[in-house]
């Protein structure tokens, strides 16, 4: 049998604030106690790349998939709801992660000048 690495079930658990929609439904102590938090710049990469991809795959702005996500859950729904929650964090981790990759292309566009 294969296990999947820790790390990544670690990112998984917490991907994209899920401790929110995981208190909503009264799930927190057990994904606390099930699973650890991995590094928050791990989270928030892994957070930037599930919140900047829509569905199929393609480029998202976040606000759009964030509004994606309540569209096909609809308003009542504990993921809508949960996500509701979690927006500032999402956005938060979203725009922290644009920030260092606008600095790492900066960076490397100088040493080629």
């Amino acid at each position: 049998m294969v296990q999947a690495d820790e790390r990544l079930c670690r990112l998984v658990a917490y991907h994209s604030c899920a401790d929110n929609e995981a208190r909503q439904r009264n799930l927190l102590d057990v994904l606390a106690r099930e699973f650890d938090q991995e590094r928050p710049d791990l989270a928030r990469a892994l957070t930037y790349c599930d919140m900047t991809t829509d569905p199929d795959g393609r480029h998202s702005d976040v606000r759009d998939r964030l509004a994606e996500i309540h569209s096909r859950y609809g308003p009542e729904h504990v993921v809508s709801r949960s996500i509701s929650d979690a927006t500032p964090c999402i956005v938060s981790s979203v725009r922290a992660v644009e920030a260092a990759l606008a600095d790492v292309r900066q960076a490397g566009a100088g040493q080629w000048s």
